[in-house]
């Protein structure tokens, strides 16, 4: 055999291709070994059908089928002209506008994943009955809570005497519902006994609560809106119904934390089990 033979195995490794993938291109009339031998079936290539399978490699990588390789040796054209290759530019961008429409849709899935995730934080917890100091007044926004606490609520608090256990407990509810901006809430903060209503404080004895779905909610007041309706579709879907007025209990905030990301609020929403 001449020495510008190859074997199969050899003109695989020269030519950056598979054993497999030279088999394939023979059975398709693509590439085709210059010899096989009738005794043996060992198959020879010449050294020059390796330009052709480079040929083939650098088509395949243009976005050719092997069917449209073919079709471009068999006119002995053996290179794509100026119009099919600027048909390949239009499918690419085809390709792309579903690519980036499949990133859409998988990111959006990722989301919901992650929201079911957050959503299997949820626990159940009974609410005992309690006595409030309670104030009930409009503010801007969320972060007017923290200067009404500090500069309005405490200092009556302590002009009153109030006396509040540890653990420490307190929570807001925002009448008409949850929203970001001009809110009617009320704050209540548990105490040992009632004491003398005033302008500010009233006291109140607030009933037993038997079952609460509670969430924690970790950073800065504005996630809470989002927290309520991923916890509100969560409750809908799982079979419960809202019964009360939903808490956001404050753990750890301004007054304690600088960092907001560390806050923790808890949302307690009391429900009940729907029975069909």
């Amino acid at each position: 055999m001449g020495k510008n033979k190859l074997k199969i195995g050899e003109f695989s490794r020269l030519g950056r291709v598979t054993v497999r993938a030279l088999r394939h291109y023979e059975e398709i009339g693509l590439l085709v070994p210059e010899i096989v031998d009738r005794d043996t079936g060992y198959r020879y290539y010449a050294v020059g059908q390796l330009q052709k399978i480079q040929s083939i490699t650098t088509l395949k990588s243009l976005g050719y089928s092997l069917e449209e390789i073919r079709d471009l040796w068999d006119d002995d054209s053996h290179f794509p002209s100026v119009e099919s290759l600027e048909q390949k530019i239009m499918k690419c961008e085809e390709e792309l506008a579903v690519l980036k429409e499949r990133r859409r849709m998988l990111r959006a899935v990722v989301a919901s994943q992650k929201k079911l995730h957050k959503m299997e934080k949820v626990y159940f917890e009974a609410l005992p009955a309690i006595t409030v100091a309670s104030h009930r007044t409009m503010i801007p926004s969320f972060e007017d809570l923290g200067r009404l606490c500090c500069e309005v609520i405490g200092p009556e608090m302590a002009r009153l005497g109030c006396e509040c256990p540890e653990p420490g407990y307190c929570y807001t509810i925002e009448h008409g519902g949850y929203k970001p901006q001009d809110i009617d809430i009320e704050y209540c903060e548990k105490v040992t006994r009632k004491g003398t209503d005033s302008a500010i404080i009233q006291f109140k004895d607030i009933p037993e609560v038997p079952l609460a779905a509670c969430l924690k909610v970790f950073g800065p007041y504005d996630r809470l809106y989002q927290a309520y309706l991923d916890l509100f579709a969560y409750l809908e879907k799982e079979g419960y119904s809202i019964v009360g007025a939903p808490r956001a209990c404050y753990v750890d905030g301004v007054w304690n934390q600088e960092d907001a990301d560390k806050w923790l609020t808890i949302i307690q929403v009391p429900v009940e089990k729907t029975i069909y």
